[in-house]
């Protein structure tokens, strides 16, 4: 059996919170491979400053101020215009390379400011905060949403099931 590529790639834009990249990158490959990702994907993790995810917020959503985390995933439907997040479309495309199928999963940016507000907020570590945000991430890029409650309560059951699983068993 051919080994299965996950790649991640992971990139820190701001500098208010230290993150650990390579700690939320295994995070969004354990998370994958959990939810049955079982071919080579490739996903991207980026870290930004309030400003770059208001920016984002705004044109994508049409909602100002910043947000935790926004999800781009990459659509295979050809009618619409760049990326949109959190869209509820087809789903993830793939691209041949090299002649393999690669699943080009999407982006997840991830705001750590607005993560250690609501931390705070919540009572919770920004670790645990974090972690929650890259699972969350992940999940909309697999086609999960919380638009109906149904759908927000299955999405908030399986992002616990991950954390338990990957994150709060972490020694």
């Amino acid at each position: 059996m051919v080994p299965v590529s996950l790649d991640v790639y992971a990139s820190d834009e701001q500098e208010v919170e230290p993150i650990a990249l390579e700690r939320w990158s295994e995070l969004a490959r354990s998370a994958l491979r959990a939810e049955g990702v079982v071919r080579d994907a490739e996903v991207s993790l980026l870290f930004v400053d309030e400003g770059a995810i208001a920016s984002l917020n705004e044109r994508f959503l049409g909602k100002s101020g910043p947000t935790d985390v926004l999800s781009f995933p990459i659509e295979d439907e050809i009618d619409r215009g760049g990326r949109s997040p959190d869209g509820g479309g087809a789903g993830p495309a793939s691209q041949e390379i090299g002649g393999d199928r690669l699943l080009l999963l999407g982006d997840v940016v991830i705001c750590p400011a607005v993560v250690a507000r609501n931390a705070l907020d919540h009572q919770v570590s920004f670790a645990d905060e974090l972690a929650l945000i890259v699972v969350h991430g992940i999940l909309h890029l697999l086609g999960m949403d919380h638009d109906v409650d149904e759908d927000a309560r299955k999405m908030e059951q399986r992002e616990q099931h991950l954390l338990d699983r990957f994150h709060r068993s972490r020694p």
